[in-house]
């Protein structure tokens, strides 16, 4: 159902789904897949170290797709942000295995447009001189869209995905110290505190995110590329490294923005609606962006519910410059009292991050895209909740579906290690309140306010407009410049793909 901004009444699809099972073939991914084991990585110093450390194991190949690269960034810096580079690890490794061979794709654009270096992604560097490194830029996208998703897979059996690219300004420890020199990558200005997420996983469904890669290698080069894996069993896994989630159903879902005569993809858009449309208790998202038609269209339906679920979402509050500032957060403003309207039973908040330390306030970047609906499903990858995610910019994401109890415990867990990082409490503390309170907004409210904490938007509780801003469809396109649903500037998300 599409929702109009004056609609107030309750639609008559509010009620609980009755039925889970979300992924549908054809509809919100390609085809249902499978986890052997799964591992929620939060924040970039532990996913830089466990990608360093499966780095170590590589015998033939290292696939890297990004929105961006730099390899001056440190996987794991010392304290004063020294070490030895990324770009300076992948020759090193080449050097001393015959059969290794690297492959990286990045946006074309990323040069422009990404906090990178940019003269090195389009002028070379000495580290990538070697026949078994391929380094190319993919310039197979529509005019102001970008390739965005974020992909690295080992051997063809680990595979990485989620919000965090191989570049500057994404390593960041769960502390979240104001100053840190390990964030300043060893060369220029320190960079803010950040929070991402990512999710190391084995199984048959590192073949979906291969398959992923080796099609845009394709198109972007012309040539078929040699992504070949080691022999070894499906389920492998690193060494004394525990896993969230083991024998889980999942599905890779990805936007491919059509160009020319090409078909588009819309699964990622189309599967983080279905997987809103479950919730019966509790919908937890974090993104950058939360500003889109998406989350316009879907959420209502959640709040109206009598017995619905309660919605917490941490996003980003300070924009990087104006244009950011008119499509994202404004309408970030916009989206917010749009949905107050219909939060009758007082179920939403949203917030932004912060660390208070000797009386100065610190805002933590909200870089992650991952949402978890009650105990069921963990969604996680790199599309952000705004328009250009739905249809212009390529995106790739993972939801996995809990299939029993320790599933579903996991899941929860995960909920859990994100919002008392946010609070700075212990698990099991967020965990105790959460329970007695029979609330997740109930616990966080009580927790709130100390040295770590969760500050919510004004835009909860004033007045202003309501609507997108008149700039949106040119700022934050919907679909590619010209296209059909361009021109509507909306997309029906109930509607049969």
């Amino acid at each position: 159902m599409h929702w109009e901004a004056g609609m107030t009444e309750e639609p008559k699809n509010a009620s609980v789904p009755k039925q889970r099972g979300v992924f549908k073939p054809g509809r919100n991914c390609p085809r249902i897949s499978q986890v052997e084991r799964g591992k929620v990585l939060i924040d970039g110093a532990n996913y830089f170290a466990q990608l360093d450390a499966c780095f170590e194991t590589a015998g033939r190949s290292i696939v890297i797709v990004g929105w961006d690269f730099d390899a001056n960034t440190r996987l794991t810096p010392d304290l004063h942000g020294g070490g030895i580079s990324l770009g300076d690890r992948l020759r090193s490794l080449v050097d001393e295995r015959p059969d290794l061979e690297i492959h990286i794709l990045v946006w074309s654009l990323a040069a422009a447009h990404g906090p990178s270096r940019g003269l090195p992604l389009i002028l070379g560097e000495q580290w990538h001189a070697h026949p078994r490194i391929h380094l190319k830029l993919d310039r197979n996208h529509p005019i102001f869209g970008s390739h965005h998703q974020k992909i690295v897979i080992v051997d063809g059996t680990i595979g990485f995905t989620g919000g965090i690219d191989l570049t500057v300004g994404r390593w960041d420890t769960p502390h979240h110290p104001a100053h840190d020199l390990r964030r300043n990558e060893g060369e220029g200005d320190p960079t803010h505190p950040v929070h991402d997420c990512q999710i190391m996983i084995s199984g048959p469904i590192v073949n979906d995110l291969t398959a992923i890669a080796v099609k845009r290698w394709r198109a972007a080069t012309g040539a078929e590329p040699n992504f070949a894996g080691v022999p070894m069993d499906s389920s492998w896994w690193p060494k004394r490294e525990t896993s969230d989630l083991e024998h889980v159903p999942a599905a890779v879902a990805t936007t491919e923005p059509g160009l020319w005569r090409r078909k588009q993809s819309w699964h990622s858009a189309i599967l983080a609606a279905d997987v809103f449309r479950t919730a019966r208790s509790v919908v937890y998202i974090e993104n950058q962006y939360f500003a889109g038609e998406l989350a316009r269209q879907v959420l209502p339906d959640l709040l109206l519910r009598e017995n619905g679920p309660e919605i917490v979402v941490v996003t980003t509050n300070t924009m990087n410059g104006r244009v950011e500032q008119i499509s994202n957060g404004r309408n970030r403003d916009r989206l917010i009292r749009h949905l107050k309207r219909f939060d009758r039973h007082d179920r939403l908040r949203v917030f932004y991050p912060v660390r208070d330390e000797r009386g100065k306030r610190t805002e933590i970047f909200i870089h992650s895209k991952i949402a978890i609906v009650d105990d069921h499903v963990l969604r996680i990858g790199s599309a952000n909740l705004n328009n250009r995610s739905i249809g212009v910019d390529s995106e790739c994401d993972v939801a996995i579906e809990a299939n029993r109890s320790q599933a579903s415990a996991a899941i929860a867990g995960i909920r859990y290690r994100l919002i008392a990082e946010h609070l700075g409490v212990g698990m099991d503390t967020l965990l105790g309140v959460a329970q007695r309170a029979g609330s997740l907004i109930a616990a966080i409210e009580k927790l709130n306010g100390g040295t770590r904490s969760l500050v919510p938007f004004p835009a909860l509780c004033d007045r202003g407009q309501l609507n997108p801003g008149l700039g949106t469809r040119l700022f934050d396109p919907i679909a590619p410049y010209g296209s059909l649903k361009w021109l509507r500037g909306s997309i029906d998300f109930s509607a049969p793909v």
